[in-house]
């Protein structure tokens, strides 16, 4: 894990360390993480609502082929490949 070092008031740095330790946490660290993972959630859900926005206003859906599904499938099968660095047979075909 790596470190970030930040400059704060000395007024920013009492409170702080007041809430570490009226809050039961171990470290500042730890508040820290605890301040920044409701923006990570917050960030994450804006972006998939984005994307669901984009989707919707991508045009007129149509239905799914079997040709669609074989290229999803083909798509997937050249992922587990490219991460598992192997040949990958599904035995399907």
């Amino acid at each position: 894990m790596k470190s970030i070092n930040i400059s704060l008031p000395d007024t920013m740095r009492a409170y702080i360390e007041k809430q570490v330790a009226q809050g039961g946490y171990s470290s500042v660290s730890e508040y820290f993480r605890e301040l920044v993972r409701p923006d990570q959630k917050q960030r994450a859900k804006e972006r998939l609502e984005t994307m669901l926005l984009e989707g919707l206003n991508s045009g007129d859906a149509t239905e799914m082929t079997a040709t669609d599904w074989e290229d999803i499938r083909q798509t997937i099968r050249e992922r587990i490949n490219k991460r598992q660095g192997k040949f990958f047979y599904d035995g399907c075909n």
